[in-house]
């Protein structure tokens, strides 16, 4: 565990913070800060259910028309996953840029990066018309607009989490999580408006829409973000990296201190991050991204159930999210983790059995449930623990880059393998058995993370 004593750093933490929101241009500042990083995650979000949404139900039938149902699935999870293949590389790209240049600066490019690429998206022409270069087009831009998500998502979580007054970090951080949740909100919203077209002109130009319209977001968004004024506690690193070279300079001594810690020390923070995030990405993108197809196009439930079922789930996250958000900082971040780890594990199987009912008043009540775990209270604790266990040196890269790889090795994938197991099996089951070991892995890691409410972000070295 790492020495720091919380009484006295939550003290020079919350009078940094309270110093800046103590004047009017500086709570300008926090909410311009708030509603910016809360409508880029929205976006995000928005695009990454809207193709998560269009995987289920479109794209087999516009790009893989050729394919059997459960290949045609297959093959746009397939393409799904390429985003998150691309978000470790803008994580760790991004990520640098940001710890040395500034959070701004970063926010401001990938907005613009996602807005183009999920745009570009909904201009694709179909399979019939180009063949062969409609899935190879989709699956480069979803490699662009996962290179901007890579960084979009921890860098508003570190903006908000360095904002943030430290007694009410957690609520603050889950701000994030309720962008997250406005993006599924507004995907699922779009999608049972456009799916009341009659399916000739979904398939030929309905499906367009959505994508086309995210533009309005990135638009929005970038204008805030252009305005917005850095961190305070970047700024007081910044300020203090400046006074120690100049001091090193005046003495003629070198500025560079050498870490002598070992491998497992450095890096524990990091692995601890990619174990809570496969808990909590894994069982989310099954919950909101597989289970909406498998309801759809195995089950063969009415299209409009799974996406009732997710616009139900998102208006609830907007009492779920802030709840967990306090309750972390209320009992600590260990703990609430812990608990929404171990209700997944004990949801799993008990989920699908009821699926397989195909009765949609209870269909829809178990994809609520699993999203309300699984989406969004556990991601609601996620946001302030993931900045506090990182030091303020390398925070933005870190964070971004452990997120990313422990997306890609169970959200981003998730879909795709939940799909190759009903394809090779014929059953449910493994992919109870999977979708409980992801949730598994995030709650054994609990016993291994440190309590970190209260703790000083301005320090140096990762909570360990």
């Amino acid at each position: 565990m790492s020495t720091f004593s919380p009484s006295m750093d939550l003290q020079d933490d919350h009078h940094a913070a309270q110093e800046r929101l103590s004047t009017q241009e500086g709570r300008r500042d926090f909410w311009r800060a708030t509603f910016s990083c809360w409508l880029g995650t929205t976006m995000e979000y928005a695009d990454f259910a809207l193709y998560g949404l269009a995987a289920g139900i479109i794209f087999g039938d516009v790009f893989f028309p050729e394919a059997t149902p459960v290949m045609a699935l297959l093959s746009s999870f397939a393409a799904y996953s390429v985003g998150f293949v691309a978000r470790p590389i803008g994580a760790l790209l991004f990520g640098w840029i940001g710890d040395r240049h500034g959070r701004k600066v970063v926010m401001v490019a990938t907005i613009a990066l996602m807005g183009l690429s999920t745009t570009l998206i909904g201009l694709i022409p179909s399979y019939a018309q180009i063949g062969v270069w409609a899935p190879t087009c989709l699956v480069i831009l979803r490699f662009a607009q996962g290179l901007g998500a890579g960084a979009e998502l921890s860098g508003g979580t570190v903006m908000l989490g360095e904002y943030a007054p430290v007694k009410r970090r957690g609520l603050v951080s889950s701000i994030i999580a309720l962008g997250s949740n406005s993006g599924t909100l507004l995907a699922s919203l779009v999608w049972l408006i456009v799916l009341q077209m009659d399916k000739e002109s979904l398939m030929s130009w309905g499906w367009r829409i959505p994508f086309l319209g995210s533009m309005l977001i990135a638009a929005a968004a970038l204008f805030i973000r252009r305005h917005m004024r850095e961190t305070p506690v970047f700024e007081r690193q910044k300020a203090q990296l400046q006074a120690e070279r100049e001091e090193a300079l005046r003495r003629g001594q070198e500025t560079h201190k050498q870490d002598t810690r070992s491998f497992w020390q450095r890096t524990r923070a990091f692995w601890i991050m990619v174990g809570l995030r496969i808990g909590e990405n894994g069982p989310s993108y099954l919950a909101q991204g597989f289970i909406i197809g498998y309801v759809a196009k195995v089950l063969m439930v009415d299209k409009s159930v799974p996406t009732v079922a997710v616009f139900i789930a998102s208006i609830l996250g907007f009492a779920i999210i802030p709840l967990a958000g306090w309750l972390s900082d209320r009992f600590g971040r260990r703990i609430v983790y812990r608990w929404f780890c171990l209700l997944l594990i004990i949801y799993a199987f008990p989920a699908f059995m009821l699926l397989d009912s195909r009765e949609p008043w209870i269909v829809i009540p178990t994809i609520i449930t699993g999203m309300g775990l699984a989406s969004l209270g556990i991601f609601g604790v996620q946001a302030a623990w993931g900045v506090e266990l990182f030091g303020v040196t390398n925070r933005y890269t870190k964070m971004a880059f452990a997120k990313e790889l422990g997306s890609i090795l169970s959200g981003g994938t998730a879909p795709l393998v939940a799909s190759a197991l009903l394809s090779f099996t014929g059953h449910w089951w493994p992919i109870a058995a999977y979708f409980a070991l992801m949730a598994g892995i995030g709650f054994v890691t609990t016993f291994f993370a440190p309590e970190t409410r209260g703790r000083d972000l301005n320090l140096p070295e990762d909570a360990i």
